[in-house]
């Protein structure tokens, strides 16, 4: 039997197996709200076999958002479009779906990757002010983003409560805080952006204080039987940045607070980070944090091969995988990592005939006649 195929719950959300697909950007929203891309995009992950689909990094303020074509969920064109999307994803898969909501912090008002990725100064067209825990900027000849005042973090939190609520009004499943990356939780969090001398800064305890409270008005904001949890950068790969020491510090004080998962990512605060890159390269991490908490724990970062993720979930180093670019690559990675397993997915019916001979019992429940 396939550990990686076994069920899991994220707390009551009970998903069929371990593969999750990880949060990723698409850049092509307008004014925040979802488009057709979105429908085609989720609509061919949702047929995926995965366990759990998360929807791309979503802002919950419009100056949250990364870039002009960021996915938002502040308004309420943004839920209408949104919420059609689903609805949509729903009528023709049942893979549970939850999204990663954020403000982008000091890295708001860039261009898209495809662009070129740099920053928007504010004056400029499509430009707007960036915000972050100090006035530190995130590169080289970057305008400093504008020191949060205790009002504007009030803004934001209340920004993150707003967004769990349409959240829950359109159904999704379970949500993600984003608080990796260089994003603005992360920016607390990080010694290397965070020099406040207030209650938000300079201790571990007080740089982890906006983060947690955000969570926590999130988790009172969305369903009590509906997860919620925090993706986070475990290290920096930066000198004097985060350590492993204190994302374990952060994932036992969600835990507390009721967080259904800690998702292990790492880096992306400082453009001094030296990455050891290399297939499964964050997985240690997550197993350090898998330790301490208890509560599954989702490895992220080059797993691209089915005994790869097999073996990381057999041999007990995180409790799930997430993939990234592996599965936008081929939408079906479920499904042939089930087959290479012998473990069975759901598939519509639309494509039960599709498999080889020699993976005839790869959908489970495929049953069909032939006139």
């Amino acid at each position: 039997m396939s550990k990686l195929f076994e069920p899991i719950s994220l707390g009551p959300l009970a998903l069929p197996n371990r593969i999750v697909i990880a949060p990723m950007c698409q850049y092509s929203a307008e004014e925040g709200s979802a488009t057709d891309w979105h429908l085609i995009h989720l609509g061919s992950l949702a047929l995926s076999g995965a366990g759990l689909l998360i929807i791309e990094a979503t802002a919950v303020t419009e100056d949250g958002r990364i870039t002009p074509t960021d996915l938002g969920l502040y308004s309420d064109a943004n839920e209408s479009a949104l919420g059609r999307v689903l609805k949509a994803v729903r009528k023709y898969s049942s893979i549970p779906v939850a999204m990663q909501i954020s403000h982008a912090g000091r890295k708001a008002s860039s261009q898209a990757p495809w662009d070129g990725g740099k920053q928007i100064t504010p004056e400029a067209p499509g430009g707007w002010q960036a915000w972050g825990p100090s006035a530190l900027p995130h590169a080289l000849g970057e305008i400093p983003p504008a020191e949060l005042s205790l009002a504007e973090m009030a803004r934001i939190r209340d920004g993150f409560a707003e967004t769990a609520r349409r959240a829950a009004r359109i159904g999704l499943d379970g949500l993600e805080l984003h608080g990796a990356h260089g994003y603005l939780l992360h920016s607390f969090l990080s010694p290397l952006s965070n020099n406040r001398t207030d209650a938000y800064g300079g201790s571990r305890e007080n740089r982890m204080r906006f983060p947690l409270e955000c969570f926590e008005v999130v988790r009172a904001a969305f369903p009590a039987d509906k997860p919620v949890w925090m993706r986070i950068s475990a290290v920096d790969w930066v000198e004097g940045g985060l350590a492993i020491e204190d994302s374990i510090a952060l994932s036992m004080e969600l835990e507390a607070r009721g967080a259904a998962a800690i998702h292990v990512s790492a880096g992306g605060v400082s453009y001094k980070q030296s990455i050891p890159l290399g297939p499964g390269y964050q997985v240690p991490l997550a197993t350090a944090i898998r330790k301490a908490v208890g509560i599954p724990v989702m490895a992220v970062g080059l797993i691209t091969e089915a005994e790869q993720a097999e073996a990381i979930v057999r041999d007990g180093e995180a409790d799930m995988v997430a993939l990234g670019r592996a599965i936008l690559y081929d939408p079906h990675w479920p499904w042939r990592a089930a087959a290479k397993l012998g473990a069975q997915v759901d598939a519509p019916k639309q494509y039960w005939r599709s498999p080889p001979r020699e993976v005839k019992d790869l959908f489970r429940g495929a049953s069909f006649g032939q006139r």
